[in-house]
């Protein structure tokens, strides 16, 4: 190690031409802190070498300066990686530092092993995830879900959009369902939107009518001065009903009741997901408390009854 005029510097490699040094300075400051600076280089050799001489070298083949926070940065760069690297870590987390964008992609690539099953159990096994942690996962996501949704009913989207949604967050539709069934053909005419498990271990139905495209909930003028149901919404009824009279056939069939999964069919009830009623009057929802208690196996709800149905599960003002 030679010092020169303040500076430090030190011979890396010697080889037979060329020689690697790094050289260390401070550099003042009136308004800050004064800065240590880094040189690396590699330099050509004179013909008479002294190690003496290592601050003297004015023939760089490379040479790098690194000013004081670049320096710092590779500093705590290496007090970091060097250890674990140098043991073989291809990734780790460096727990001084645990939300630095970089360490999301490693726990991404964790979690999405191959082996799902097995992760699961890892994770539940070990206790990985505290269960406020995991709770606060489950509300952060079902939060998001509810922002998608708002975005979705400003457009104009099909039915299959509506129907991939609702097959993610099936938990808006409430305790009473606990499953998605597979299986959404009835028989060789009518396929609904989803079978699904009830509470009770019984399969429902639950039929989804895309909430714009032109689709009326109530008919444009009154009947004795009472709400009526609009022509599209009587068809969506209609077809819920024939749905569940068809499912009631199907109830002593075997093949049926594989299909399902096992699921027994007695008595099964249909819930009608259709229009919006974002902008109703009170007559007008007086109106869709009386159409609803008219049925005893079909439940109507609009898509904003769905909504405010999933802020109450999540404790949201609505």
């Amino acid at each position: 190690m030679a010092k020169v005029n303040g500076q430090k510097f030190t011979v890396l490699k010697d080889k037979l031409t060329v020689v690697t040094r790094a050289g260390l300075w401070k550099v003042p400051h009136n308004t800050r802190e004064d800065e240590i600076h880094l040189k690396i280089g590699r330099y050509r050799k004179p013909k008479e070498w002294h190690e003496s001489e290592v601050a003297e070298l004015d023939e760089p083949k490379s040479e790098l300066t690194l000013t004081g926070d670049e320096f710092s940065n590779l500093i705590g760069f290496i007090q970091q990686n060097y250890e674990p690297f140098k043991d073989g870590t291809k990734a780790f987390i460096p727990l001084d530092n645990p939300y630095d964008s970089s360490v999301a992609q490693q726990v991404k690539q964790l979690l999405n092993l191959d082996d799902r099953e097995r992760m699961l159990s890892f994770l539940v096994e070990n206790e990985v995830i505290p269960s406020d942690l995991e709770a606060g996962l489950a509300h952060a996501k079902r939060s998001r879900a509810i922002d998608e949704f708002h975005a979705m009913l400003e457009l104009d989207l099909t039915e299959n959009n509506w129907q991939g949604w609702f097959e993610v967050n099936s938990w808006v539709l409430g305790t009473d369902f606990v499953k998605v069934l597979d299986e959404r053909t009835i028989d060789t005419s009518n396929i609904s939107d989803f079978l699904m498990q009830s509470y009770d271990g019984f399969l429902d139905i639950v039929e989804i009518k895309r909430p714009e495209g032109g689709l009326k909930f109530w008919h444009s003028s009154l009947d004795h001065r009472n709400y009526i149901p609009h022509s599209d919404l009587i068809k969506a009824i209609t077809q819920a009903s024939i749905y569940i009279h068809e499912v009631e056939r199907e109830a002593d069939s075997y093949k049926f009741f594989k299909r399902v999964g096992g699921v027994r069919t007695i008595k099964p009830r249909c819930t009608l997901i259709y229009g919006r009623s974002h902008d109703w009057n009170p007559e007008q929802q007086e109106a869709f408390r009386i159409l609803n208690s008219s049925y005893h196996n079909l439940s109507i709800m609009t898509f904003d009854h769905v909504l405010e149905r999933a802020k109450r599960i999540l404790g949201h003002d609505c």
